[in-house]
């Protein structure tokens, strides 16, 4: 058994500064090549806590997209869901300033529809035998329903993710049929049509019981960068987490890695808190450094009861 994690796969391309950033100017850096996209960030979080997820995507022919399965598969990611299409990988460019914070970036999208062809095909097979379920919530309305339909089909619970808030929250409908969602702080106003951006962690834990209850959202978590991270549920469940402090070099895939660790806890029964707390544990391990992902971590030194596979 193990967490079913249906999303994209992106190249990031990221550039450093290696002095103050000038935005209209040449700056001199570093720029590396770094394999993204949100769902296979968090297929490798998962499985960089020696679980064994299953990830369903596309990638394209290209050499860069049988690098992106090598590398899944050395992480023990199970690759076989994995389908080659034209326009299968998306492409991310990124600069950073000094700070290690988002300057700008330009983002070209894969066509994911052929994903529906593979949960047509092998769904059933697929979703059987899973623990859980997380999905990119703006992969795309037809992906979204068929992943929805096979969750409730089979029992199985479902966490949302988000890269493009825009396009998840016009199907809002969808959001009521996940457990979980997981999003930052100005998502969440698009998501409710309100001003979020001044709000603080105590005003949020105010808010969110009563928009979810108005919205039929099951339950939330809300990163707030730097202030940590408030979740709710529709039952009135509310509470806050704090961020741990550490020295930023990139934000990349710290909102992925705090997603995966959501949906680890969550899957595993730990209570919305305790799930909080590995997310926040695996976006602080992030943003120490360059790469998307977090480190190698044993379950246990995130307080889970399981025994690991060794190979």
């Amino acid at each position: 058994m193990a967490i079913v994690v249906v999303g994209a796969v992106f190249v990031d391309v990221k550039g450093f500064p290696d002095d103050l950033y000038l935005p209209t100017g040449r700056n001199a850096g570093s720029i590396e090549f770094v394999h993204g996209g949100v769902g296979r960030n968090v297929a490798e979080d998962i499985a960089n806590v020696e679980l064994r997820p299953t990830f369903v995507s596309l990638v394209d022919g290209s050499a860069q997209g049988e690098e992106v399965i090598r590398k899944l598969r050395k992480h023990k990611v199970n690759t076989d869901y994995i389908r080659v299409a034209p326009n299968g990988m998306g492409m991310w460019l990124a600069v950073f300033d000094a700070s290690g914070d988002l300057a700008g970036s330009i983002s070209r999208r894969p066509d994911l529809w052929p994903i529906c062809g593979i949960l047509d095909e092998k769904g059933d097979e697929i979703f059987r035998d899973a623990d859980s379920v997380v999905i990119e919530a703006d992969i795309g309305k037809d992906i979204v329903k068929r992943v929805l339909d096979l969750a409730e089909k089979h029992g199985k619970p479902v966490y949302g993710v988000v890269a493009n808030m825009g396009i998840a929250s016009e199907r809002r409908d969808f959001l009521q049929r996940m457990d979980c969602f997981v999003c930052n702080q100005a998502e969440a106003g698009i998501l409710f049509v309100t001003d979020y951006s001044k709000a603080t962690p105590e005003e949020l834990c105010a808010d969110l019981p009563e928009r979810l209850r108005s919205a039929n959202i099951p339950s939330i978590v809300v990163t707030m960068g730097s202030r940590g991270s408030v979740y709710a549920n529709i039952s009135g469940e509310v509470g806050y987490y704090p961020a741990e402090h550490v020295k930023v070099r990139d934000t990349t895939g710290a909102g992925d890695a705090f997603c995966a660790g959501v949906a680890i806890g969550l899957s595993y029964h730990k209570s919305m808190r305790q799930a909080v707390e590995i997310g926040t544990r695996l976006a602080a391990s992030v943003i120490k450094v360059s790469e998307n992902v977090c480190p190698r971590f044993r379950p246990r030194e995130l307080g889970l009861d399981i025994d690991v596979e060794e190979d």
